[in-house]
């Protein structure tokens, strides 16, 4: 039995299932030991340390579901473009700004996702039976926009955006590409044993909702279609899409996870009761006073009372300067306090 997996199937339980986006981290003081004396790219790539980085959050925060150690920039890698993750993070080592062909460049090779694999599987192995994983990989608008820019420095994406922008098919074409080799991450992420699997596209409010709706919401459709096909639930992070959120239904995820910018009770309004709902505490409350966060906490119980689809979690990645006592004090709370749900 699984309180999440329960949830997404809309099983009324006692209280919310809760896990962090960017759980396993720097919040958890384990994972800092780990970085003494192993890099960013060292942990992810050896299969038998990603596994263990991954299943930290749930014997350290007590978390309800475990999300794979891996990076969104995976996929770009596995087209041919290199990658380097640096203290101040990735760096491409040639953007596709910089390049007069970009299709010209694309050399897919879908055995590069292989480690991941073996990663999976070792954590199915070793995770305990009630905790289920979670597979995902970045939304084809966030990858496309690093491989454009090239590094995250600036998330604003001034080049990505210009190249969307001023090149509307060869980004439809892109695009395509990003969607191929997604879906079969995907597939094969729920192959090796991933029970849930997540669409992050963190900057979904970089274009407006109009564009965005038209050139990359199909894309969205297509991979949680492909995950859904297999009867994987799919949850979609568009972080930043505004009143776009009015427009999330069924046709498009099992669950939706929302930021920190809209109310969850009012996007609950604006959606109906059949789409789950995840989030959406501002990840911000974690540098707080807990006087200051429980009161924020507290303000989630008359949602939560009367909501079986829905899974508390932040509006967006914990924070890497957040205490790992808070962290493990929301944990705590969510599942101790009385929900109140008859």
């Amino acid at each position: 039995m699984s309180i999440f997996l329960d949830t997404i199937k809309g099983k009324k339980c006692s209280r919310p299932p809760i896990w962090f986006m960017r759980q396993a981290g720097r919040v958890l003081p384990s994972y800092l030991k780990l970085r003494e004396n192993y890099s960013f790219s060292q942990l992810m790539l050896e299969p038998k340390l990603a596994a263990k980085v991954t299943l930290l959050p749930v014997y350290d925060l007590g978390v309800d579901a475990a999300i794979l150690f891996s990076d969104i920039l995976v996929v770009p890698q596995a087209m041919g473009l290199k990658v380097e993750f640096t203290a101040q993070g990735p760096r491409f080592e040639k953007p596709l700004k910089d390049i007069a062909n970009p299709m010209d460049v694309l050399k897919i090779d879908l055995s590069f996702f292989d480690y991941i694999m073996d990663a999976i599987k070792i954590v199915n192995k070793t995770k305990p039976d009630d905790i289920p994983l979670i597979g995902f990989c970045g939304a084809p608008l966030t990858v496309l926009c690093y491989m454009i820019q090239g590094l995250s420095s600036n998330h604003e994406f001034p080049d990505a955006t210009k190249f969307i922008f001023e090149k509307p098919e060869l980004t439809k074409k892109l695009v395509t590409k990003i969607v191929e080799v997604s879906k079969h991450y995907a597939l094969k992420q729920i192959e090796a044993g991933v029970q849930a699997f997540q669409l992050f596209e963190t900057h979904a409010g970089l274009i407006p909702y109009h564009i965005y709706k038209n050139v990359f919401l199909y894309a969205v459709r297509e991979i949680g279609n492909a995950v859904r096909a297999t009867g994987t639930p799919f949850i979609y992070f568009p972080k930043g899409i505004g009143n776009g959120v009015k427009d999330m239904t069924t046709d498009i995820a099992d669950v939706v996870s929302i930021d920190w910018q809209n109310s969850i009770s009012i996007v609950r309004k604006q959606v109906g009761n059949d789409l789950g709902l995840q989030g959406n505490l501002d990840p911000r409350m974690l540098l707080a006073n807990k006087n200051t966060l429980k009161n924020e906490l507290e303000s989630y119980l008359s949602f939560g009372s009367k909501e079986s689809k829905w899974i508390f979690n932040l509006g967006h990645g914990v924070l890497p300067n957040t205490p790992f006592e808070s962290a493990k004090f929301v944990v705590d709370w969510v599942k101790s306090i009385n929900w109140n749900r008859q």
